[in-house]
C-alpha cells in the first residue's frame, strides 16, 4: 500500500508539473538589434546606413524628395537666405542634410535641412517622410535628442535660439536664447542637463579689429526639464565639436582656428590644459581666412569608456588618437580629405570620419590606431551617427 500511494504521489506531481509547463506564457522572442552609423551626405540630400562592425552599406534614403515643393512655399525672404546659404556655406551647393538623430526604438530618422530651413521625421524602413517642420529664422543645424526620444532639439543658427521640438507631432514647443549662430547641442550623460555652443557669425572677416562682428561665443547649460538658462560662460572664440564627461564638469572642445582642441573645467569656468596638433605642409600654407567656416578641427568623439579621443584634423587630413586623462597622441592616422566629423560606433570600437571633400569614411580604430576600412558614400558627407536599431528596418 505505501509503495502504491508513492506512485501516485509521484503522477500527481508530474501532472502538476506538467500543468505548470503547458500553462506558462511563451518567453517573447527579442528583435534583432544592429549596430549602424547614419552619415549625411550635404550636397545629395541623401542618408546612407553602414553596418558599424561590417561596414557593409545598407539603403540609401532619399530625404528632400519634397524639395520642390518646399521651395515653392517659400516666402522671397527665405529664397533668399537659401540662395546667401548655397554660396557662403554651401559653397555653391544647397545644404540639405546637416545633423541626424534617431528614436530610442530605432525605427524613426530626424534629419536637419539647412537650405530649406527646417527639420523633418522620416520611417527609417521605408524611407517615407513623417513631418515637418521650419525653425525659427532661416536655416537649421545641429540637434540633439532628449534620452527618452520626446524632445528634439534643434540649432536655428540665425534666429539664436535652440527650438524644442516634439518628437511625436513636429510641433515647436519652446525656444531657447543661445550666443550668435548657436551649433552643438549635446544632453549630459545623465539627460539632466543640456548644453549648446555657439560659434559666432563665422560669414563674418576674420580681423582683430572686426572681431566684433562675430557676435557672442558662449556655452549656454540649459536645465533639460524646465528649459531655463542655468549659466551662460562666454568663450570669446566660436565652440567647434565638443563632449562633456559624466561628470558634468570636464568638458574636451575644439576651438575656431584652433589645431587641436582644449580641456575646460566647466565648475571653474576655466582651460585647464591645451592640445596643441601637427599642421600637415599643405595646412601650413593656408591663410586664416582659407580655413573652412573659421574650422581648423572639426570633429570630436571618444570611445565608451573616456579613455581615448578621437580629433578629426580637418585641414592637415588626419585623424588623431589620444589617450585620456594623460592626453597623449597615439597615433596620427591619415584619412581621406577634409575629415569634418567624427563619430564612436555603437560598440566603442571605432571612430568614423566623414572625409567631405572625397566623399567617403575613414573608419580608425581606437585600440589599435590605424584606418582599417575606406567607405565610399554620397556627395559632401558631413555629419555621422551611431546607433542600434532594428534589423528588420534595414535593406539593402
Amino acid at each position: 500500500m505505501r509503495k502504491r500511494l508513492r506512485r501516485l504521489g509521484a503522477a500527481a506531481t508530474s501532472v502538476t508539473l506538467a500543468a505548470l509547463v503547458f500553462t506558462l506564457p511563451p518567453t517573447a522572442h527579442a528583435t534583432p538589434m544592429s549596430d549602424v552609423m547614419f552619415v549625411g551626405n550635404n550636397w545629395d540630400g541623401t542618408v546612407d546606413l553602414v553596418d558599424a562592425r561590417t561596414f557593409e552599406k545598407y539603403q540609401r534614403i532619399d530625404v528632400v524628395g519634397d524639395f520642390d515643393e518646399r521651395v515653392w512655399q517659400m516666402r522671397i525672404d527665405q529664397r533668399i537666405a537659401m540662395a546667401v546659404v548655397r554660396n557662403t556655406a554651401g559653397e555653391g551647393h544647397d545644404q540639405l542634410v546637416d545633423d541626424i538623430m534617431v528614436s530610442p526604438d530605432g525605427r524613426t530618422m530626424y534629419v536637419s535641412r539647412p537650405s530649406l530651413g527646417d527639420v523633418a521625421a522620416y520611417d527609417i524602413a521605408s524611407g517615407d517622410q513623417l513631418w515637418h517642420r521650419r525653425v525659427h529664422g532661416y536655416r537649421s543645424d545641429h540637434m540633439a535628442l532628449s534620452p527618452d526620444g520626446s524632445r528634439l532639439l534643434v540649432s536655428a543658427t540665425t534666429a539664436d535660439v535652440v527650438d524644442v521640438v516634439d518628437t511625436a507631432t513636429g510641433e515647436i514647443v519652446a525656444d531657447v536664447p543661445t550666443g550668435d549662430f548657436p551649433h552643438e547641442n549635446r544632453f549630459s550623460a545623465d539627460g539632466g542637463t543640456i548644453y549648446n555652443a555657439s560659434i559666432g557669425n563665422v560669414i563674418a572677416p576674420d580681423a582683430e579689429i572686426l572681431d566684433g562682428l562675430k557676435g557672442n561665443r558662449e556655452l549656454t547649460i540649459i536645465d533639460a526639464e524646465t528649459l531655463e538658462v542655468e549659466k551662460v560662460i562666454d568663450f570669446g572664440v566660436g565652440i567647434r565639436p565638443f563632449v562633456v564627461l559624466p561628470d558634468n564638469r570636464t568638458m574636451y572642445a575644439q576651438l575656431s582656428f584652433h589645431n587641436g582642441f582644449v580641456e575646460y573645467d566647466l565648475e571653474e569656468e576655466r582651460r585647464t590644459r591645451t592640445v596643441h596638433l601637427p599642421l600637415s605642409d599643405e595646412a601650413k600654407e593656408l591663410k586664416r581666412r582659407d580655413y573652412p567656416l573659421d574650422s581648423a578641427h572639426h570633429g570630436l568623439a571618444m570611445n565608451d569608456d573616456h579613455t581615448k579621443i578621437c580629433d578629426a584634423g580637418t585641414i592637415s587630413d588626419y585623424a588623431a588618437i589620444l589617450s585620456v586623462p594623460a592626453l597623449t597622441v597615439d597615433a596620427i592616422v591619415p584619412t581621406g580629405d577634409k575629415p569634418y566629423w567624427a563619430a564612436t560606433t555603437p560598440d566603442g570600437r571605432y571612430c568614423f570620419l566623414s572625409n567631405s571633400d572625397s566623399d567617403d569614411i575613414s573608419v580608425v580604430s581606437y585600440d589599435n590606431p590605424r584606418e582599417v576600412a575606406r567607405i565610399p558614400v554620397g556627395d559632401h558627407p558631413q555629419r555621422v551617427r551611431g546607433y542600434t536599431v532594428p534589423t528588420e528596418v534595414l535593406h539593402r
